[in-house]
């Protein structure tokens, strides 16, 4: 039975740089929440990440696909892997917090886990792995903290938005596996992508939002933005489809269990911010459900033993 292969190291350093300028947008969509609405504040996300692919693309030389059955598979892409996440995303955080939206949007492994295993022949699913994801939830619900665990009970909508962003998620991962077969490079599938979202996005927010009536964003709000479009959603999908293209899509879910682990490391590196025991103890968790995952610590661990037990 086909199982889900190891990433190499270069894959696992592009998945903690995705963590990383991943991890970002939930703090930055907090602050653009105060002052915009939710399909205003996705909208723009999409059309700067667009633009900005766009045009590197022209500066370095290469050319979009023209093929129409390409442009349907960027379509559905963007519906699943943005414009639905994002808007779910975006509107739960108006009515939980940003904490409790990162530990369900942790959920996205094993649905990608599950998923994987009825819709592909080589991503199956195996009790190492279902472990791995479900000690790597436990680990990012400890990371987060008792508060947010506490809020489960509230707001339950929001939270159900954030469940089936996190499962849009899981099936655009193992939908977007075949632009490598339709030899759509990985930049071009994320410029296809965010563009056909943003056209999606365009007549919802002018009907629903009315974007020009609205008053102009403070100086704040406008970085954030610019921060989701160029950082967050352009440089983050060029890695998100390179590590798709080669590591699949069940290793691709994993950087949900990072993103508050980057939060956390970030905040305390730069911040001069305290760790407490219990993201210590959560850093412990996603760490043992990666290896688990990954499988080669776990290898390695049954190998050094079972030389031990025969010297």
């Amino acid at each position: 039975m086909a199982q889900a292969k190891e990433m190499t190291a270069l894959e696992w350093g592009l998945l903690l740089g995705l963590s990383v300028v991943w991890g970002g947008s939930f703090f930055f969509i907090e602050i653009a929440v105060g002052e915009l609405p939710p399909f205003t504040i996705v909208a723009t996300r999409l059309i700067l990440a667009a633009l900005a692919l766009h045009v590197f693309l022209r500066l370095t030389g290469r050319r979009m696909p023209s093929e129409p059955k390409v442009w349907a598979a960027f379509a559905l892409m963007g519906l699943m892997n943005n414009a639905i996440p994002f808007s779910l995303l975006v509107w739960g955080q108006t009515q939980i917090a940003s904490g409790l939206a990162s530990i369900l949007n942790a959920t996205t492994p094993l649905f990608a886990i599950a998923a994987a295993h009825f819709l592909t022949d080589d991503e199956r699913l195996t009790p190492r792995r279902l472990a791995g994801a479900l000690l790597g939830l436990a680990g990012v619900a400890a990371l987060i903290g008792g508060d947010a665990m506490r809020a489960l009970h509230a707001d339950i909508w929001a939270q159900i938005a954030c469940l089936g962003a996190a499962l849009s998620y899981a099936l655009a991962g193992i939908f977007g596996r075949r632009f490598r077969r339709m030899g759509v490079a990985p930049m071009a599938t994320a410029t296809g992508q965010v563009t056909m979202s943003s056209l999606i996005l365009i007549p919802l927010v002018l009907v629903l939002d009315a974007p020009w009536t609205l008053p102009l964003p403070s100086a704040g709000v406008i970085a954030c933005l610019a921060a989701l479009g160029l950082v967050s959603t352009a440089l983050a999908y060029v890695f998100y489809f390179r590590i798709l293209s080669t590591a699949g899509a069940t290793n691709l879910m994993l950087v949900t269990l990072l993103v508050p682990v980057t939060a956390i490391l970030l905040g305390a590196l730069f911040l001069e911010e305290t760790m407490a025991a219990n993201q210590l103890a959560g850093l412990a968790l996603i760490a043992l459900g990666l290896a688990a995952i990954d499988g080669r610590p776990v290898r390695m661990i049954g190998s050094w033993a079972r030389r031990r037990k025969r010297a």
